[in-house]
Parts: structure tokens; C-alpha cells; sequence
């Protein structure tokens, strides 16, 4: 009688199953390394930008760069994102020309120097001074094309005029730049919080005209906050009208619905400057402080929670809770949590009606097409 196999002869196939499952586990996980490991990315981003895009290898570097060094997910969704936002901003030109710059920016610095109370006969005996060059800086300001030229010009101009740095720098007419448009005000904040990743000459400002800074700064301006948002269509909205401006304009019609009242829904919950009247109590706070006794709440603490409008834990405070509670309740069925707000873009550089609606749609269709040729690859 032959004897018994020994229990691990026995088990054997149960091993060999546990062993190949764990390889391909195993392989599995290298793959998804793989996946995200510079080169791939960099080779994937080539495949999804738009066709006509020219140095698509340049590009991609700037994208994969911006990604990791923000320690933002490279995945499909993520990266058609920015780069529905790249081509709806600058078709992928890092500095791109503006129509009729010069003309906008000459009656922008005189808007901007009444603003600030500086005479304009102050402003214009400036500009009329004459540059190295033997121009005088008006004309070389109306011959200015992209952003980057009239930044450029303008911190040379502060340099050089007589006081120009008390006359002129609070009146510089470029507040974005870059091939995302971002603000220059949104990056120099950023980079107070987390400092600035590549070698630079100390200007931020400079940082956001160079395509490398500006893909940085627009990258973390659209992906590099916390959002439960379901679409991506809700950010391109924010990038638009300011972190969370969808969710607080979903909360702003949430507070409407709740209290039976009408609301602009723009996701600004508070008023920081004094109206007309000497109030700083805007329509959606007032809104809020009818619903006090509802919400158990005092006046203070509504405050205190609208305050946290710029913050992602503005959807954690009773305030926020309270009131889609009372609209779930008042509507019959729960109210959305994100929407569109209603903004009419202002911008000396617009001709045209355009809303914040208008442009995340647009950017959302550039982005639909994007996932289009990832899926295709």
C-alpha cells in the first residue's frame, strides 16, 4: 500500500492558485505604478492633447511636471481636465496675444489710478515720458500684444519713471496671465502656502508668463482643492468664478427653496465691503438669519459659517446642513448640491455677453473630447 501524500503535496494546486493570484497581483500593481510613472504619463498626455497642438512633448513635460509636483492623481479625468482648460484659454500658445491690448490697457490704467485717487494728468504726464528706446511709454503700451509684453513693459515703466512705483504700481492693468489665464493674485497666494517647485528669479509674476509656471499655477488653481463634485463641469466653473463658487451657489438655492424666497445664485455667501446704505449684510446672509429659530442657530453663528464659504469644511458646518435638511424636506426630494452659478462675465478684455455658464460648458465639451481619445487609445 503505497503511503499517504504528505499534506503539502496535497495542497499543492490550492498553493499554485494562492501563488499565481498573487503574481498577478502583483503584476497588477506594477502596471498601475507604471501607469503613473513620468515617462507614461508624458507619453499618454501627447496622445490626449487636441491635434493641432504644436511641441506636444514640450507640453506634456509642463503637464506631467505640474502633476506630480502637486501630488495630483495623473488619471485620464484629471488630465483632460486641465487640458480642456489650456485649450479654451490660449489654444495651447503660453503667451498668447490679446486683440486691441494696447487700447484696453491704457484706459484700464486710467480706471485703475481714479480707483486709487491718482490724478490722471499725474498718470498721463508719466506715460508721456520718454523710454530707452526713444518712445514714449504710451506708445510703447499701445504697441504692446500679449500680457506678457505689457507686464513686462509695465514693471520696467515702475522702474525707471520718476516715482513710478508710487505712481504707477497699484495700477497695473495685468492681473492674469499664463497659458490658463490664472490670476496672478490666486498663484502668489498659492505659493505662500506651498512654496513655488522650480528655480525662478524670485517673481512669482514672472512665474505665471512662463508656460511651465503658468500649466503649475492653472493646474492648482482647478484640481488642488478638495470638491465632491460629480462632474468636472462644476470645476471648470470654479476655475471660472472662484473655488466652491458650485456648491455655494447649490446652497445659496438650497437656503432660497428653504425659506421661500428668491437669491442671485452666484456662490458669494457674504459681503466684505459696505453697501451704499452702510450694511454688510448681503441677501444670502439675511436669507440665512430668517432661518435662525429653524436652524437653532444664532445670528453669530451664522456668521461664523458663512464665513467658511472659501473652505471645503463650509459642507460640514450646521449651517450648510441645516439648510439643505429644510429644502430636502420643503422640495419633496433632495436639492442638487452643485450648480452653475449665474455670473455675467466683466472683463475690459470681453466684447460680448459671457456668463460663468457659458465657459464651463465650453470647457466641459473640450473636455468630452478629450475623454473621447483616451478611450480610443
Amino acid at each position: 500500500m503505497k503511503p499517504p501524500l504528505p499534506r503539502l503535496a496535497a495542497r499543492r494546486p490550492l498553493i499554485a492558485l494562492l501563488i499565481a493570484g498573487l503574481t498577478l497581483s502583483i503584476a497588477a500593481c506594477t502596471d498601475t505604478e507604471d501607469e503613473n510613472a513620468p515617462p507614461q504619463v508624458r507619453s499618454r498626455l501627447q496622445r490626449l492633447l487636441p491635434p493641432r497642438v504644436q511641441d506636444r512633448a514640450g507640453w506634456a513635460a509642463d503637464l506631467q511636471s505640474a502633476f506630480a509636483a502637486l501630488e495630483i492623481e495623473p488619471s485620464s479625468r484629471n488630465l483632460c481636465s486641465a487640458i480642456a482648460v489650456i485649450e479654451q484659454e490660449s489654444s495651447f500658445v503660453a503667451d498668447p496675444q490679446v486683440p486691441d491690448l494696447g487700447r484696453i490697457a491704457l484706459k484700464e490704467i486710467d480706471a485703475r489710478a481714479a480707483r486709487h485717487h491718482i490724478p490722471a494728468f499725474v498718470v498721463r504726464g508719466a506715460l508721456q515720458l520718454k523710454a530707452p528706446d526713444g518712445q514714449s511709454w504710451e506708445a510703447r503700451i499701445a504697441a504692446a500684444r500679449t500680457e506678457k509684453q505689457l507686464s513686462d513693459l509695465f514693471e520696467e515703466m515702475i522702474a525707471r519713471v520718476p516715482m513710478g512705483s508710487r505712481l504707477l504700481a497699484r495700477a497695473n492693468p495685468v492681473h492674469t496671465g499664463g497659458p490658463m489665464q490664472v490670476s496672478i493674485a490666486f498663484a502668489e497666494s498659492h505659493a505662500r502656502r506651498r512654496p513655488y517647485p522650480y528655480a525662478s528669479d524670485g517673481s512669482i509674476r514672472h512665474a505665471v508668463f512662463s508656460r511651465r509656471g503658468g500649466v503649475y499655477f492653472g493646474t492648482a488653481h482647478l484640481l488642488d482643492y478638495d470638491a465632491d463634485y460629480d462632474r468636472p463641469l462644476y470645476r471648470f466653473a470654479d476655475f471660472n468664478a472662484g473655488r466652491f463658487a458650485s456648491r455655494n451657489a447649490a446652497f445659496q438655492n438650497a437656503l432660497a427653496i428653504a425659506g421661500g424666497t428668491k437669491l442671485q445664485l452666484d456662490g458669494d455667501l457674504v459681503r466684505y465691503r459696505k453697501a451704499d446704505d452702510g450694511s454688510t449684510t448681503g441677501a444670502t446672509e439675511t436669507a440665512a438669519l430668517a432661518l435662525a429659530d429653524k436652524l437653532g442657530m444664532t445670528d453669530r453663528q451664522i456668521r461664523a459659517d458663512l464665513d467658511r464659504g472659501t473652505e471645503a469644511g463650509f459642507s460640514r458646518t450646521a449651517l450648510y446642513t441645516g439648510v439643505f435638511k429644510l429644502a430636502d424636506k420643503r422640495n419633496g426630494r433632495r436639492v442638487a448640491r452643485a450648480m452653475l452659478p449665474k455670473i455675467d462675465l466683466h472683463s475690459p478684455k470681453i466684447t460680448r455677453h459671457l456668463t460663468t455658464e457659458w465657459f464651463a460648458r465650453r470647457v466641459d465639451g473640450r473636455y468630452a473630447r478629450c475623454m473621447a481619445r483616451a478611450k480610443r487609445r
